[in-house]
């Protein structure tokens, strides 16, 4: 009798490992499949952006003659997004075009007819709102590949993690020189 009692009890143990083990393995599952998710809506609006930066570029181009270098490197960064491969890549190619949108916006400013122009006003105000955006999912994103990094490194979840090979995933992050101070110039 005893010995039934003892194997029972050792069954309820492994059968409440199993279920936690399941539990552990779906959470993990589900936030991945989050993050995923989140990070294809960035991918949408990214999209988005880059569908419309030839048409601001045609538009700058008439007014910017002596701007090529800026037009040339928003071009460039255009056409490393389309090429990025991985995560990573994604993000630091993401971050370059966001760079030089900010020279050319910066660049505009020379040259008020372009500013008064209609079309240009236009797409520049979609590519701003598209950016704003894109800076709100990434917080998204980031808040969740934190907690999913975060569960991947806490006992117990560590142990599951490994057994199933989840692996962390990487944070948008912002680029260095952006951590430099602004010099403002009021003269």
């Amino acid at each position: 009798m005893i010995g039934w009692i003892v194997l029972g009890v050792l069954a309820l143990l492994f059968a409440l490992v199993v279920i936690y083990v399941i539990v552990l393995y779906n959470g993990f599952v589900s936030m991945k499949n989050s993050i995923d998710r989140d990070w294809s809506n960035i991918d949408v609006m990214l999209k988005q952006r880059f569908d419309e930066l030839p048409k601001l570029i045609k538009v700058c181009e008439g007014y910017m003659q002596h701007e090529r270098t800026t037009l040339e490197a928003v071009i460039k960064a255009r056409t490393a997004v389309n090429s990025a491969d991985t995560e990573s890549q994604k993000l630091a190619a993401q971050n370059a075009l966001s760079d030089t949108l900010k020279s050319l916006f910066m660049v505009v400013e020379r040259y008020p007819n372009l500013k008064a122009d209609k079309g240009f006003r236009q797409l520049a105000n979609r590519i701003t709102e598209l950016e704003d955006q894109i800076a709100d999912r990434r917080e998204l994103v980031n808040s969740a590949v934190t907690i999913y990094n975060t569960r991947l490194d806490q006992f117990p979840d560590v142990m599951v993690a490994r057994l199933f090979n989840f692996t962390s995933r990487p944070l948008w992050q912002i680029n260095p020189a952006h951590r430099q101070d602004v010099e403002v110039n009021f003269s």
